[in-house]
């Protein structure tokens, strides 16, 4: 088989800095242009597109990250529905929400924040609300869509990465892509997404034997495993392309905190193309393709298209 061939990267001179990934301004934009297609649409139909986010437990960080998505919601012109339950609430009511929220008309998306509090199975709960409501696309119907490339709800994040990657590169035929972790969340998702591109793609994960030698391979590397500045500047090839997923809050000397991700950025700078910054690269994207997907799921509903 044949196809383009990663080439061997020019040496980098030493005062070389790759360029940021501006996320935050990429999502600014996006959520701009969901605003008018969210005006267009309530024009059209005389509907405005309807979230429910649904909170499990009073966990502090779950709950500014859900007041936040109501923020950006009804900023985008639509209508947010918010649910907040006590960490005692069981399996059952929490389904039984969920069925109330499948049934309502003026529900177009529901997400239910995770994790979820112990004793609850995220999984059955994921896959009980109706596929063309499953804006986070974590579902089977949505998930299994996603693997034999048919239109559907795909996760928030990977989708980010995707937009962002696609901005910085265009066409990505042929390129080697190495996704650094493999959850259902992020990894296997963009995985797919990244092959759907024309990308020759390796997973590594926990089991891999030589993470490093791998991730040096690669023209684009993402990274989304949760341990902090795990990938370090030698593990990356010149003038890659990084999209660093995580996010971390670290002690500084000072006593202060401050945000960190999965790629030890002052390194990696030196020595990648392109990278994202934490914060400011992929987090932002992550609710902007919440609203993207709340809107592409009232357009289903609505008017029977997959955007």
């Amino acid at each position: 088989m044949t196809g383009p061939m990663s080439s061997t990267p020019p040496p980098l001179s030493p005062d070389h800095k790759a360029s940021l990934i501006d996320g935050k301004a990429f999502a600014t934009t996006l959520r701009e242009t969901i605003r008018q297609d969210v005006q267009d649409f309530r024009a059209r139909h005389g509907v405005t597109p309807g979230l429910a986010v649904v909170l499990v437990g009073n966990d502090p960080a779950s709950e500014v990250y859900v007041r936040n998505k109501a923020i950006q919601t009804h900023h985008a012109g639509m209508r947010s529905f918010m649910h907040m339950l006590p960490e005692s609430t069981s399996e059952a009511e929490l389904m039984g929400l969920v069925e109330r929220l499948n049934k309502d008309p003026e529900i177009h998306g529901i997400l239910v924040q995770l994790p979820l509090p112990a004793g609850l199975d995220a999984g059955r709960v994921t896959n009980a609300i109706l596929p063309e409501k499953d804006v986070d696309g974590l579902g089977v119907v949505n998930a299994g869509r996603l693997a034999v490339n048919q239109p559907g709800l795909i996760p928030c994040t990977p989708l980010g990465c995707l937009m962002l990657l696609r901005d910085q590169l265009g066409d990505m035929t042929g390129l080697h892509a190495v996704v650094i972790g493999c959850s259902n969340l992020v990894g296997k998702p963009l995985s797919l997404l990244l092959l759907a591109e024309g990308c020759t793609v390796s997973i590594a994960h926990i089991h891999t034997r030589d993470t490093a030698a791998l991730a040096r391979e690669a023209d684009i590397l993402v990274v989304a495993t949760g341990c902090r500045e795990l990938v370090r500047g030698d593990w990356i090839k010149p003038g890659a392309t990084v999209i660093d997923v995580g996010i971390s809050r670290v002690q500084t000397p000072e006593g202060k905190s401050r945000l960190v991700g999965d790629v030890a950025f002052d390194e990696a700078v030196t020595v990648a193309g392109r990278i994202t910054p934490v914060p400011g690269g992929v987090g932002p994207m992550t609710i902007a393709c919440l609203l993207n997907n709340t809107l592409a799921a009232a357009r289903l509903q609505v008017e029977g298209t997959q955007a």
